[in-house]
């Protein structure tokens, strides 16, 4: 069998100081491909269950993906691994710009840092030479001033970094690193993890190219996906209002969820919605990640904001809703201050807007006094109590700004009472926007995602059929296009593994998703037609998904060793599966626990996996080629002779 080149990686170890080159054999990048693949492999031989997400001995790694620096359309993505303080479990978070290709062009594939600084420092990457710099002057500084003063320390402009914000710097539980100043790795923790590593940032300058073998192959697949990308109607959408102009039409389907997911927006959704903040003439230019035809961000410019001037890039839909729709502010200018603020102070938006939700709905119901609130009114809809709270969180400040850095599973611990029933959120991490109680894949998604309840690992939006694309997608993965129902959970089982594995594989290739799972136009065969033109070794569509199997079910194995089983895992936020809503297209519909276990049987029985307990099996993983992986589990008492059952 051929195998392609080893993939190089830069370890720094922030306790002693040292940098080394190793790398990462043949073998395995052609069974991970890279990006998150070798990441999660890294992880798994290196990250124990013992290994405290907070301490030096866990692992933090920087993984662009195959594809990112070259001319592939949309491939910009770099992957980020770590164990989470907020789950402790498995944790990857992927972001676009222009970071992951500068680090492939400064000559490495994966970063990976181990230990602790005993004061604050940045990394700098130019090329062959990396140092270790003193970051004392940078601690407790917002991102933006931060990104402004390493340029203006290096004197270049053109430097990519990615940077954490006093939030990371105080331990909140939902830290988040800026890759450039407006790309955002922010779930579980991931910040907080570079933050308690005393890693104020890493910058990096490249000067050097990715080799392809077959140009003219390359070529000529990716000018077919770019043709497409330019008349396609859902991207010339995305690309005049950014991801927030499919609110309108999100809306209107009934998932736009509003205060703490009890009702839904449709008159709210179109003030925070791309089309909205077009008119009121915020829109300045276009921002596009490295290799991007689409270009879904655009940068905002407001002078007369009431919060002050503004100068941010166009937010995803998730912080309009999260920080907008769920907490009942709907004022535009609020929400973009609030989104604008996260980032500089490196907050996950989704779980800062989610956890503040929370606080108002303890506040209605009268589980939070207004002593407990520090004297703020936690009325829904109050955007000065928003944006205040914000900085509290950051800040650790108050009684109620410290018990929020811990999201809503810890602070309903201790607040008490009902209030876990409206915390939205499983396993640690707060759930992302679409409602489960009516998307059934997506609710399905959210259960087997194992970094907690969001649509990063399996997000089946061919379920909703919107167009030819997405309904033939049904029809190759179900067998007919009539499961193309949302509302239904027939054959959903199917359809997610199909869109986990080949998230999976646009993940370690570093494709952006607006591409792949949802537009349907970076199919699986034009993956691996590009990853083969790249290596100039033959991969086919069958072996590349099984890749990303094989990448999931790593994942999978790590968080059975650390204690994930079946029996033991909130699948869902409660409201989501005993409590349905009452208003809007998707009234009345819940997404039982019933129908969530039959929906976990035929996942797990499609995988080959225990169905009582989800734990691979050692068939399946031999078959995988993950041998090694029966032993291991074994040894913490997990293995099995066929099965990993306790």
């Amino acid at each position: 069998m051929t195998l392609p080149a080893e993939q190089v990686v830069l370890a720094v170890d922030l306790s002693s100081g040292l940098i080394e080159l190793e790398h990462v054999c043949a073998d395995d990048v052609r069974q991970f491909i890279g990006g998150r693949g070798v990441a999660a492999k890294l992880l798994y031989e290196r990250v124990t269950p013992q290994t405290d997400p907070l301490g030096p001995s866990n692992l933090l790694i920087f993984s662009p993906g195959v594809l990112t620096g070259t001319m592939a359309p949309a491939a910009a993505r770099t992957t980020i691994t770590s164990k989470s303080p907020a789950t402790d479990r498995y944790l990857k978070c992927n972001a676009g710009g222009h970071w992951g290709a500068e680090l492939r062009y400064a000559g490495y594939d994966h970063v990976v840092v181990i230990g602790a600084s005993d004061h604050p420092v940045y990394l700098w990457i130019d090329g062959d030479r990396v140092e270790i710099r003193d970051a004392r002057s940078l601690w407790g500084k917002g991102t933006v001033e931060t990104e402004d003063a390493l340029k203006a320390e290096l004197g270049d402009e053109p430097i990519q970094t990615a940077v954490v914000g006093p939030a990371s710097e105080n331990g909140v539980l939902y830290g988040a690193i800026l890759l450039g100043r407006f790309n955002t790795a922010g779930r579980g923790g991931i910040g907080t993890v570079m933050g308690a590593k005393k890693l104020k940032a890493i910058g990096v300058r490249g000067s050097g190219g990715i080799p392809v073998a077959d140009v003219a192959r390359f070529v000529g697949v990716a000018k077919a996906v770019c043709d497409e990308v330019v008349a396609d109607e859902t991207a010339i959408l995305t690309r005049e209002y950014g991801i927030p102009g499919m609110m309108p039409e999100w809306a209107r389907a009934g998932e736009v969820g509003a205060h703490n997911f009890r009702r839904i927006a449709v008159e709210e959704a179109e003030q925070l919605s791309g089309q909205h903040i077009a008119e009121l003439g915020y829109f300045r230019a276009g921002l596009a990640c490295s290799a991007c035809g689409i270009g879904c961000r655009h940068f905002l410019s407001n002078d007369s904001s009431p919060y002050g001037p503004l100068r941010a890039s166009l937010p995803e839909a998730e912080p309009l809703i999260g920080l907008g729709t769920q907490c009942g502010v709907t004022d535009t200018d609020a929400v973009l201050e609030a989104s604008a603020l996260c980032d500089d102070l490196g907050l996950d938006v989704l779980s800062t807007g989610l956890t503040i939700a929370w606080a108002m709905e303890c506040y209605e119901k009268g589980l939070i006094s207004p002593a407990q609130a520090d004297g703020l009114e936690l009325e829904w809809g109050n955007a000065e109590v928003l944006l205040e709270l914000i900085g509290r969180i950051a800040r650790r400040e108050g009684l109620l700004g410290d018990l929020l850095a811990e999201g809503t599973q810890r602070a309903a611990t201790e607040v008490g009472g009902d209030s876990w029933k409206w915390a939205m959120q499983a396993r640690g991490l707060e759930q992302s926007s679409p409602d489960a109680r009516s998307a059934k894949g997506y609710a399905l998604g959210f259960a087997i995602n194992p970094r907690g309840p969001d649509h990063l690992a399996a997000q089946p939006i061919a379920e909703f059929g919107g167009t030819p694309e997405a309904r033939a997608v049904v029809k190759e993965v179900c067998g007919d296009e009539r499961y193309a129902v949302p509302h239904s959970s027939d054959k959903k089982a199917e359809l997610v593994r199909w869109h986990e594995d080949c998230q999976a594989v646009s993940d370690a290739l570093g494709v952006c998703m607006q591409v792949t799972v949802g537009p349907y136009m970076m199919t699986p065969d034009r993956m691996a037609a590009l990853l083969s033109a790249t290596w100039g070794i033959e991969i086919d569509s069958e072996e590349l998904m099984r890749a990303g199997r094989r990448i999931v079910t790593l994942e999978r194995c790590f968080n059975v060793r650390q204690g994930a089983e079946r029996s033991k895992e909130q699948h869902l936020p409660w409201r989501m599966m005993h409590e349905p809503l009452k208003e809007g297209p998707n009234a009345g519909r819940v997404t039982s626990p019933a129908e969530m276990d039959r929906m976990l049987d035929e996942y797990y029985s499609l995988h080959g996996w225990d169905v009582e307990t989800g734990c691979p099996t050692n068939d399946v993983l031999a078959a995988l080629g993950l041998e090694s992986l029966c032993s291991d589990l074994k040894d913490w008492g997990i293995g099995g002779k066929t099965s990993c059952r306790r």
